[in-house]
């Protein structure tokens, strides 16, 4: 209950007023007290230092028999100058010898020897000093006259019992423990009114504060005064406002994160100075093949690798390459948080796997072209050399038979350099569509007639089948031609001679199709996914004696693609093969 700043305040007025009256109250009684032991001295020196009275004092009667008793009786009229009541304040005479000779009523006196009393019979009488000393702390006021009357000495003492000061200070007391009373009751009142005042404000904020911590940010405070903590309050309203935008924009970019971190194509593992995983996305799990929990270790994730010892002390980062079943997976490891204890290491987990098929498919593609180059330069070379060492000495016959061999091979390497400029316009982006409408059946008619001759020559039966009412494309009519041209030539081609040949073409809701079915040599099922890479030939003998680059069906693909097309490789029973040609009605940039 004390805790409450309600209670303290409470307390802390009532303790004020406590302290305070009694602090009033003591000085008040100290300071009447003192008043009175100053004025009983005071009064005292005034009356024996009036020269009539010294001198009815000092001054002895002829035939005075009792020097006492006529001093006695000059006092007596002094007795209200001097306020001698005989109750509260006595007088007493006495002889040089401590004896007293008079006191009040005549009663026999009990005098007890207080410091002037002594002070005035032992010092007093020889050097004419009075005993007028006294303290607060004393219950009674007193002072010792010392007389020389007629060759004797006398002391008048006078004593007073402070009755009049006691009975003014136990009033003074009782009207302060009143006062203290009713100012307790004030203060209390007050209190409880000040810090209801002060605590109320206060309890707000605690509450809108509670509201905050739980990222409540609905309400604001009310701001009930333009004083301290009016202005504390309104404060607090702009910081709960700020901290609401500041915890929403933090938000946003932690979303932002979470976000970029669990979809992000490359792999991430965090590690802590134990080894263990903090953080980790799924595509890190999913290269590594592998379930990845809290419980999971550096070492068990990357054995064989480089320490987590020296992945923390690096200077910069790691980098190391591990093949994981058929991928391959780049390694960049690095410290974070370096000399923290929270710190830990960083791996990061690039799948490089398509650039070393890239690599790899570059490096196959310099040797095939190399190859393919080199054979028709070759043979070129040689029959050129033949005819230079034979001019004059052959027949006309087998000069015209050489230069036509000689012909032929520099047709063949115009034919793949333009086969690789083609494929090279396209990798760099720079062979646009001359994009034009034109009948999808018309085009595949006038391939069917383009090569109606040549399947005779190798007594192919070569039929059409269109549906009706075929639709016009938006397509670049060149580049669609030479596709069909290079699916039909390729059967023509390897079919055995007397084959059989089928063109079909139809159109399916926003698509047209075209497929070349035949019963050639067909492809065997572990070449077929190979089929549209460049240089790729099932049968590189024949290929080469027919005159194949294994370009075609590469640039075929790509034509296709850049039109949003498909070109697939169809399943069919029996021997041969079946390629289907699917194009967008509306072009390439219709949605498929």
């Amino acid at each position: 209950m004390l805790r409450s700043l309600h209670m303290k305040l409470v307390m802390i007025m009532v303790l004020l007023i406590l302290s305070l009256m009694m602090v009033v109250g003591a000085f008040l009684i100290n300071s009447v007290t003192a008043f009175y032991l100053e004025d009983f001295y005071s009064q005292m020196s005034e009356v024996f230092q009036e020269p009539l009275l010294y001198h009815d004092l000092t001054t002895p009667s002829e035939e005075e028999e009792d020097g006492a008793q006529q001093l006695f009786q000059v006092l007596e009229a002094y007795a209200g100058e001097l306020g001698v009541d005989n109750r509260n304040r006595k007088l007493y005479i006495l002889d040089s010898s401590g004896v007293c000779l008079v006191s009040p009523d005549g009663e026999e006196a009990r005098l007890d020897y207080t410091e002037n009393l002594v002070f005035a019979l032992t010092t007093g009488l020889e050097t004419g000093q009075a005993g007028d000393e006294s303290s607060l702390t004393q219950d009674f006021m007193d002072v010792a006259i010392p007389i020389h009357r007629g060759g004797a000495g006398y002391i008048i003492y006078i004593l007073d019992n402070k009755a009049t000061s006691n009975d003014l200070t136990n009033q003074m007391l009782i009207l302060i423990i009143e006062a203290l009373v009713f100012g307790l009751v004030i203060s209390i009142l007050l209190s409880f009114l000040l810090s209801k005042t002060m605590v109320t404000p206060i309890q707000r904020l605690t509450e809108g504060a509670m509201r905050v911590a739980e990222r409540d940010f609905s309400r604001k405070i009310e701001v009930a005064s333009q004083d301290e903590i009016g202005v504390l309050t309104d404060t607090f309203n702009d910081m709960a406002g700020q901290l609401q935008d500041t915890l929403r924009q933090v938000e946003n970019e932690r979303n932002k994160l979470d976000t970029l971190f669990l979809h992000m194509t490359d792999g991430v593992v965090a590690f802590s100075r134990a080894g263990l995983v903090i953080h980790s996305n799924p595509a890190a799990a999913r290269m590594l093949r592998q379930t990845i929990g809290p419980d999971s270790t550096y070492e068990a994730l990357f054995p064989g690798g480089a320490p987590l010892e020296q992945v923390l002390s690096a200077d910069d980062y790691l980098e190391e390459e591990r093949q994981v079943r058929e991928r391959y997976l780049q390694l960049l490891m690095a410290p974070f948080d370096r000399g923290r204890e929270g710190g830990g290491a960083l791996v990061v987990l690039h799948d490089v796997t398509e650039q070393r098929k890239n690599e790899e498919m570059r490096r196959e593609f310099v040797a095939n072209v190399s190859h393919e180059l080199r054979t028709p330069l070759t043979n070129i070379r040689s029959y050129a050399e033949t005819l230079t060492d034979n001019a004059g000495e052959m027949p006309p016959e087998m000069e015209k038979k050489f230069l036509g061999v000689i012909l032929n091979e520099s047709d063949r390497m115009t034919h793949i350099v333009q086969d690789l400029l083609t494929l090279s316009r396209f990798d760099s982006e720079r062979s646009e569509l001359k994009l034009a409408r034109f009948s999808f059946g018309e085009a595949v008619k006038d391939i069917y007639n383009a090569v109606y001759m040549e399947a005779q020559k190798h007594d192919h039966t070569l039929t059409l089948e269109l549906e009706p009412a075929l639709p016009e494309i938006l397509a670049d009519r060149e580049r669609i031609l030479q596709v069909m041209m290079n699916i039909v030539s390729n059967s023509i081609k390897y079919t055995p001679d007397g084959g059989h040949i089928h063109i079909y073409a139809g159109q399916r809701r926003d698509k047209v199709w075209m497929v070349v079915d035949d019963d050639g040599i067909g492809i065997p099922e572990e070449d077929r996914p190979r089929i549209f890479e460049r240089f790729y030939r099932v049968d590189k003998a024949r290929s080469r004696q027919s005159g194949g680059t294994g370009l075609g069906l590469s640039i075929a693909k790509e034509i296709v693609e850049r039109h949003r097309g498909r070109i697939t490789l169809l399943n069919k029973e029996g021997p041969g093969l079946a390629i289907r040609l699917e194009l967008n009605i509306e072009g390439p940039d219709h949605e498929r």
